[in-house]
Formats: structure tokens, C-alpha cells, sequence
């Protein structure tokens, strides 16, 4: 089976299981940026696995082919189904993937892809190519692009004592100023995280730093 017959056999399911009454609810979530065929993310999840073998099949290749065609389309199941097929195969993935992955944070931009890309994806790749962590993080905080900015702040979420903080509060620095609610939220997130392995640090950081008031809210969450 082609990735294109894959894509076909999606589609067919994505169609037969759809609920236009949670398709609603699930576009108002999401602030009426994008339609939806109301399927819940068990419900996509079987999707996937119906198709896993078909998909496991494919090349490196076919399968960025694939998830560069489910972006393509219009319903978000099938951006989010396109995160799931690459966090299935995520040690798999190289320093040369970034660029497509950062394709995918650029294009139809949410919390719901770009966080999961960041903190599973790009973690996996950065966290085994510690030395390109300042290069990619420069490029993305010199962007101007919000979700790659966004990226830089999470891509360590879940490293906990591989965290590099005096990075991370390189690139908290020069983005506490933004008014940008996902920028301040995702500030206070990853300190929270961090938070959990080395309170200290991230209180005497959270002190003597300007932060908005909801990255310090965030943040704060588990400092006695």
C-alpha cells in the first residue's frame, strides 16, 4: 500500500466516523481557526492504528510525504493524526528533519501541533545534538515567528536534570517582554517544569528577572 492509498483509507474512515455536533464544540476550542470532523483523539488514535502496518511499511520518504498531505488538508484531525504518525517513529528522526519540522510549526500554527512537535520531536532530535541547541535557538528566537519562538522555550520541557538552564533563561530574557499570550504562557510552563528538578534555580531566576505577571504565575505554581 502507497502512502497515497493510506492517505485514501484516512480519509474514508475520517469521513465514516465524524460527528458534526462535536465538530462544533471542537472548533469553537479552538477559537473558529480551523474545521474538524468531531473525532476525539482515541477515536483518531484507532484510526492510526488500523493503518499502523501500512504506515511502518513506508520510507523515511513516503512517510514525510504522507504527513506533508495530511497538513495539506483542510479538517485539524488530520494535522493532529500527522504529529501522532511522526511521534510513533520520533527516534528516528535526525538534525537533517528540522527544517521539515519546522515547516510544519510555521504552517496552520496551534498550541495542539506546535507543542507536541516541540517537547516530543524536536526534543528527541536537540537532545542528541546538544552542540546545534544555540544555533536553532538563535535562528528561531531571530524568526519573528511566535510558534518558532514557542519552540525554542519548550523544546527542553521534558529534559529535567539534562535541562540546559543558563540556555533556557537566555532565550526566557529576550522574550519576557512580549505581550504574546502563548510567549508568557509558555514561559511560565517550562520554569514550572523545570520547577520540579531544581526549585532553587528556577525562584532566584523568577526573583531577579522582570516576568510578566503570567509567566510568573505559571511558573510559581509548585515554589512554596
Amino acid at each position: 500500500m502507497t502512502g497515497r492509498d493510506v492517505l485514501g483509507g484516512i480519509k474514508e474512515e475520517f469521513i465514516r466516523i465524524q460527528n458534526p455536533e462535536k465538530a462544533g464544540h471542537m472548533k469553537a476550542y479552538m477559537k473558529n481557526r480551523y474545521p474538524f470532523f468531531g473525532i476525539q483523539a482515541g477515536e483518531r488514535k484507532a484510526v492510526q492504528k488500523k493503518f499502523q502496518r501500512e504506515i511502518r511499511a513506508l520510507s523515511k520518504g513516503e512517510r514525510f510525504q504522507l504527513v506533508r498531505d495530511l497538513w495539506g488538508r483542510d479538517e485539524r484531525e488530520y494535522q493532529q493524526l500527522a504529529v501522532d504518525i511522526h511521534s510513533d517513529r520520533y527516534r528516528e528522526l535526525t538534525i537533517e528533519d528540522l527544517p521539515h519540522l519546522e515547516e510544519l510549526i510555521t504552517q496552520k500554527s496551534w498550541w495542539d501541533t506546535v507543542d507536541l512537535i516541540a517537547s516530543r520531536l524536536v526534543a528527541q532530535i536537540l537532545k542528541d545534538n546538544q552542540k546545534e541547541q544555540q544555533k536553532y535557538c538563535n535562528r528561531w528566537l531571530n524568526s519573528q515567528n511566535m510558534w518558532l519562538q514557542r519552540t525554542a522555550i519548550l523544546f527542553q520541557l521534558k529534559y529535567k536534570r539534562n535541562t540546559d538552564f543558563s540556555l533556557l533563561q537566555k532565550i526566557i530574557i529576550e522574550l519576557m517582554g512580549s505581550n504574546e499570550f502563548f510567549i508568557q504562557k509558555a514561559i511560565g510552563w517550562s520554569l514550572r517544569e523545570y520547577s520540579k528538578t531544581n526549585p532553587e534555580a528556577v525562584r532566584a531566576f523568577i526573583e531577579h528577572n522582570t516576568l510578566k505577571p503570567l509567566s510568573v504565575r505559571e511558573g510559581s505554581k509548585y515554589l512554596k
